[in-house]
């Protein structure tokens, strides 16, 4: 668990860095290049993501919670609505960004909330946990650090909305499909 754990730190750590630090951030730039800087923040995220990888292969899951029974739809539609919100945050100006300030973040925290909805065992809880609260934090600290939202204004076609939806969905299911070999865990029968 331990590996588990250091992934979920270093993931954390980095992710928060350039809006809890954003002087820090604007000095290493300064003396390592964008480039450099832009290739060690990519270096450590991939490392705690292969610790989180790797840990959660080696860990023995404990019973935690019991998740309520009859949530396992509730819970799908909440992965489809984050895959669509996290697709939402590739496009400049949509309709989703009028209403979702940190859509990409949004979209993350109801994957991790589906996921506790889903899953009572330790490992489960620290990953969906830390990454759920990691969401928080960073709209947080972003809306800090950046000040009063300025909402963008609505593009005239609804063309990037569906290009959203459907990109979104086709991920999830995509997802969904390739769960087993993912994360271990077979969702259809």
């Amino acid at each position: 668990m331990s590996m588990l754990i250091s992934g979920l730190l270093i993931w954390v750590t980095v992710h928060l860095f350039p809006s809890v630090f954003p002087g820090a951030r604007r000095l290493l730039i300064r003396r390592l290049g964008n480039g450099a800087y832009q290739g060690l923040f990519a270096l450590c995220i991939l490392g705690g993501l292969l610790l989180i990888i790797f840990g959660w292969k080696n860990s023995l899951p404990q019973p935690v919670y019991a998740p309520a029974a009859g949530l396992r739809e509730p819970a799908m539609l909440l992965v489809l609505a984050g895959f669509i919100l996290i697709m939402a945050a590739n496009f400049s100006a949509t309709r989703f960004k009028r209403v979702i300030r940190h859509p990409q973040l949004s979209g993350v925290l109801l994957w991790a909330i589906a996921h506790l909805m889903m899953n009572g065992d330790s490992r489960s809880l620290w990953v969906f946990g830390v990454i759920g609260l990691w969401s928080l934090v960073s709209m947080f600290t972003i809306n800090h650090r950046d000040g009063t939202w300025i909402r963008p204004e609505p593009p005239v076609s609804w063309t990037p909305e569906v290009i959203i939806v459907v990109a979104g969905t086709a991920v999830a299911v995509l997802a969904a499909y390739f769960h087993e070999f993912l994360a271990g865990v077979k969702l259809f029968v």
